[in-house]
């Protein structure tokens, strides 16, 4: 209470108890409220002490029969509610701590106590201050400093078990409970409604942490992975049953839809997205789609980009971050019209109409995509090196799928690789069928399940990129394409499953930092290849590790850099081989590639940390960069059945049969082949 006595002629009604309002004189004195016949009798009727308030709700207007009313919770299970015809009610009546009096300047749903657990300390809870703004919860906690914002519309996962709700955003996870059920049902029932859609506009939609609508994101992902290679993509009709059944699915819950090979038809998802942008309220151009077509009357080239890049820089941020990503998208598409057939020319006239929301007779909106898809670099501003990337990648995986299965149906594209468990043996041998868009953790799931091995909740299974050769391993990041990986591997290497023991702690030491960099003396040594020979000893260095890079210094004094790698480029294994006579047993092996230029930079170097505590920290903060934060998954052992990318395979025992077709001596064969070296296959890529 921010006032030491307020009182108030106020409608009250005690829930369960009066089916009526009845109007009464509230007093709040020194942590009591009490509330009486009228401000002339001296007995109260009833009361609460302010501490036993947990959470304050406000209802829609009308809701209970007045302009404005709102409910009180006590940690006594009990509900009591308000109506009043004056909208400061609300908070004159607040029952905010001081820290948190803030909360109370925004036009909040709801506000009041929750208690929150972080997931390194699941023993005990804190209590932390809410207040639920549209679809934004700002929170005040006990171990924090200020406010904190959490966008409910942005978040990566979000679940309820039991009385726990579980907020899981890039970098951290939220456990809420309430102080008593009755309390908790209503926030969880606020902070669901608050993370779906809200509304029909694009920024109403749950969004990815680059602002773009999550059915656009998977969509585009899905057609980039399984459906740049099909003939009239975009043109082709789906099943319209099945295509509205998506549709509403992405509506209701977009964070719980997840596309798989298989379940969903390449058309049907292309129909989805075109419907979203054709139904989408104000359209992606907003407000201005008018100043869009009247601009292809420009006849100048270089005015007319120059007025396409002004109307883009003035879109809402979503609708600019959702065109820069369909239009990326649809570049892509053309570039590969060779085998799909949809040049520049016939993606415009698809998607004119759909993005201008138009019958079609309108020439000038298919001006405009063409347009757009023909400078995208130039209006866009797009990094070349980074298109080119992005275009090697979905050429490899076309590539890969036509060589390995080039008249197969749906399952195209799989590889069948050798994965062991625990360690390398005979026995320990798995051949699974990787698809393209495979994670590590989908791999991990389905060796264990083959062995039915039971997980725990913290037990840490990863998959391993093993070199035997230089003695050296990490573990993959579990949201890592298994296939690219494959794709490098040399002869030496090979991937395995197991625990690992080092996560746990890792996870600790990164909970307890607030800015996620690391420095400190290592000792260093660089190997660089010429003409075939090696050169380097170990150094005391100081080393500083942030966002963007890993700097090397002289020693702790030195005021410029010797040396400076973007951490995006650096490939992080544990350990070093014996053979270099690293000083202590605790290394690190970074490897450090660049296609800047024609001539592909390679380096290789070796990290020693004196203990194994401090090689764990170095690891950890590396990969918390590369990674945004998100070393392992939220819900590790509910998420197990829903991560595999395909079902269990037909198997003979533990190895999956081999998909194999042609005469029994093309057969013995291409078994023999595999036997031998199962990377064969990409021989000829």
């Amino acid at each position: 209470m921010k006032a030491n006595q307020t009182s108030l002629s106020i409608k009250i009604r005690l829930f369960l108890s009066l089916l009526e309002f009845s109007r009464r004189w509230c007093v709040l004195n020194d942590g009591n409220f009490n509330y009486y016949e009228s401000d002339k009798i001296a007995t109260p009727n009833g009361g609460l002490k302010m501490r036993e308030i947990v959470c304050l709700a406000v209802s829609p207007p009308e809701t209970h029969g007045y302009d404005h009313s709102f409910e009180i919770y006590s940690d006594a299970e009990r509900l009591y509610l308000f109506g009043t015809d004056n909208p400061e009610t609300m908070r004159e009546w607040s029952f905010i701590p001081a820290c948190a009096e803030d909360l109370l300047q925004k036009d909040f749903e709801r506000i009041g106590r929750l208690r929150y657990k972080d997931p390194l300390n699941l023993e005990s809870s804190k209590v932390g201050w809410f207040c639920l703004v549209a679809s934004t919860l700002h929170v005040c906690l006990e171990d924090g400093h200020g406010q904190e914002t959490i966008h409910l519309q942005k978040l990566l996962e979000l679940s309820r078990d039991n009385e726990v709700l579980v907020l899981v955003e890039r970098g951290r996870t939220l456990y809420i409970e309430g102080e008593r059920k009755l309390d908790f049902y209503g926030w969880a029932s606020a902070i669901e409604r608050a993370a779906g859609s809200s509304g029909d506009t694009l920024s109403q939609q749950q969004l990815t942490e680059a602002d773009i609508p999550v059915i656009v994101e998977r969509c585009i992902h899905y057609i980039t992975q399984y459906g740049l290679t099909s003939e009239g993509i975009y043109r082709k009709s789906g099943v319209n049953s099945k295509i509205a059944a998506l549709l509403e699915a992405f509506r209701r819950d977009a964070r719980s839809v997840w596309l798989k090979e298989g379940e969903q038809q390449v058309d049907d998802v292309s129909n989805v997205l075109k419907r979203f942008f054709r139904d989408i309220e104000e359209g992606l151009f907003s407000q201005q789609a008018h100043n869009w077509l009247s601009t292809t009357a420009v006849s100048d080239e270089s005015r007319r980009i120059s007025q396409y890049q002004l109307l883009f820089n003035n879109l809402p941020r979503v609708n600019k971050a959702t065109l820069r990503t369909l239009v990326n998208h649809l570049y892509c598409v053309q570039r590969f019209s060779e085998m799909n057939q949809m040049n520049l020319h016939n993606l415009a006239i698809v998607f004119g109409p759909t993005l201008f929301q138009t019958d079609g007779k309108d020439y000038n909106a298919g001006r405009v995509v063409e347009d757009l898809i023909q400078h995208y670099i130039t209006i866009f501003h797009v990094n070349e090196q980074q298109l080119k990337t992005q275009l090697d990648e979905i050429t490899f995986i076309i590539k890969l799928r036509d060589n390995l299965n080039p008249k197969t149906g749906p399952a195209s594209g799989d590889f069948i690789c050798t994965v062991y468990l625990e360690e390398k043996k005979e026995t320990a041998e798995q051949h699974v069928k990787i698809p393209a868009a495979m994670t590590a953790a989908e791999l991990t799931f389905e060796i264990l399940d083959r062995r039915k091995i039971t997980v725990k909740e913290k037990d840490y299974w990863c998959c391993f990129e093993v070199n035997e050769k230089e003695e050296i391993e990490r573990p993959l990041h579990y949201q890592e394409r298994v296939l690219p990986i494959l794709h490098s591997l040399g002869t030496d290497s090979h991937l395995l499953v197991k625990k690992n023991y080092s996560m746990e702690a890792m996870l600790v030491y990164l909970a307890s930092k607030v800015d996620v960099t690391k420095h400190g003396m290592l000792k260093f040594r660089e190997e660089k290849s010429l003409l075939g020979l090696t050169t380097g000893s170990f150094n005391d260095r100081y080393f500083m590790l942030n966002q963007t890079s890993l700097r090397l210094y002289k020693d702790v004094r030195s005021n410029r850099a010797e040396k400076e790698w973007p951490v995006k480029c650096l490939k992080v294994y544990q350990g070093i081989k014996k053979k270099l006579r690293p000083p202590t047993c605790w290394g690190l092996t970074v490897a450090y590639g660049s296609d800047k230029t024609e001539k592909q930079e390679k380096q290789q170097w070796y990290l020693c940390c004196d203990t194994q505590t401090e090689m764990r920290e170095w690891f950890a903060t590396f990969l918390s960069i590369q990674h945004a934060g998100l070393l392992w998954p939220a819900e590790w052992v509910k998420s197990r059945a829903a991560s595999r990318s395909t079902p269990l395979d037909t198997r003979l025992g533990n190895v999956s049969l081999i998909p194999l077709r042609g005469t029994e001596n093309e057969m013995r064969n291409s078994v023999a082949a595999f036997t031998a070296d199962p990377l064969s296959l990409l021989g000829n890529l």
